[in-house]
């Protein structure tokens, strides 16, 4: 793979614990047709809201070597909960073993940067489940943009 997106080799993997990562989906395609895509849905052992760190890590991780498996380069978490609980630990430990040209983004730097550009009063709520919230992924990187 060569660096930058128009030259991806394989689809774009997108992964969720359930069914609402399709529109994530749906708008990455409206956004970017001209690429395939892989959509992989846990739904055996959704929800991930209130799972351990630990288990939520070892499903996503699962989630995202299948995907590398099936030639995607560039595998976007649509999930919060895998966002707020495993992308940093697969980023960190497992992509540079892996291969540190492939890609893992989550959803909850993007949604803060929409946020950002929304809210005239700078105040937001933000709805999620217990293991997005306690995470308190969605403060720590909207304490980076305000």
């Amino acid at each position: 793979m060569q660096t930058g997106f128009s030259s991806l080799a394989g689809p774009i993997g997108i992964f969720d614990s359930g069914y609402g990562g399709l529109t994530v989906f749906d708008k990455i395609r409206e956004l970017m047709p001209r690429y395939d895509y892989i959509y992989l849905g846990d739904n055996a052992r959704a929800p991930y809201g209130p799972r351990s760190f630990e288990v939520v890590y070892r499903f996503t991780r699962q989630a995202v070597v299948k995907l590398f498996e099936e030639g995607c380069q560039l595998v976007i978490l649509a999930c919060n909960t895998a966002s707020a609980k495993a992308l940093r630990s697969i980023q960190q430990l497992d992509l540079p073993q892996w291969d540190p040209k492939r890609r893992v983004l989550g959803v909850i730097r993007p949604t803060v940067e929409l946020m950002d550009s929304m809210s005239k009063s700078k105040h937001v709520g933000i709805v999620g489940t217990s293991g997005t919230i306690s995470s308190c992924s969605y403060q720590l990187e909207l304490a980076k943009m305000f």
